[in-house]
C-alpha cells in the first residue's frame, strides 16, 4: 500500500469530527496532502463540524492542530495544465468541485482517499483507477 495519499475534505471532516487518537496515528504513519481548496471546504463547513464534534472545545483544537501540521496543503499552481484538463474531464459528469483533489492526485501519482462512493465509483467507471475509499483504505491498514 502507498504511504503517501491525497485526501479530500469529507475525510479531513470526519477525522475533525471524532478526533479519534486512531487518526493520530495513522497521520504520523502516513502522508497526507490537499489541495487548497480543502480550507474553503472546512472553512464552509465549520459549523457543522464543530456541532457533530464529540470533542469539548480545547480537546478540538488540540486535534484540530494536529491534523493540519501533518497535512500538506499544495497551491493550485501546483498542478501542470494537462493533469487539470484531465480531472476537468474526470470530474465534468461525477462532481466538478472535486477537480481539484483529482488533479492534486493526478500530479503526485498518488491515490485518493475519499468517503464519496459516487465520486469513486463514477471515477473509475471511466477508468480512473487512482481512488480508495476511506472505509476501504481502514480496513487495509
Amino acid at each position: 500500500m502507498p504511504s503517501q495519499f491525497v485526501i479530500d475534505a469529507n475525510v479531513l471532516m470526519a477525522m475533525l469530527i471524532s478526533g479519534k487518537s486512531f487518526y493520530r496515528t495513522l497521520m504520523k504513519q502516513y502522508e497526507f496532502m490537499a489541495p487548497v481548496y480543502i480550507l474553503e471546504e472546512i472553512q464552509t463547513y465549520y459549523p457543522v463540524i464543530r456541532k457533530q464534534s464529540r470533542l469539548d472545545e480545547e480537546a478540538f483544537w488540540s486535534f484540530a492542530t494536529f491534523a493540519f501540521s501533518h497535512l500538506t496543503i499544495l497551491p493550485s499552481f501546483w498542478v501542470q495544465p494537462h493533469q487539470q484538463a484531465q480531472a476537468t474531464n474526470l470530474t465534468q459528469s461525477v462532481d466538478p468541485k472535486d477537480e481539484a483533489y483529482i488533479a492534486l492526485a493526478l500530479q503526485l501519482r498518488i491515490p485518493l482517499l475519499t468517503w464519496d462512493r459516487v465520486l469513486h465509483h463514477g471515477l473509475r467507471k471511466q477508468g480512473f483507477r487512482q481512488t480508495l475509499l476511506f472505509d476501504t483504505f481502514l480496513r487495509l491498514v
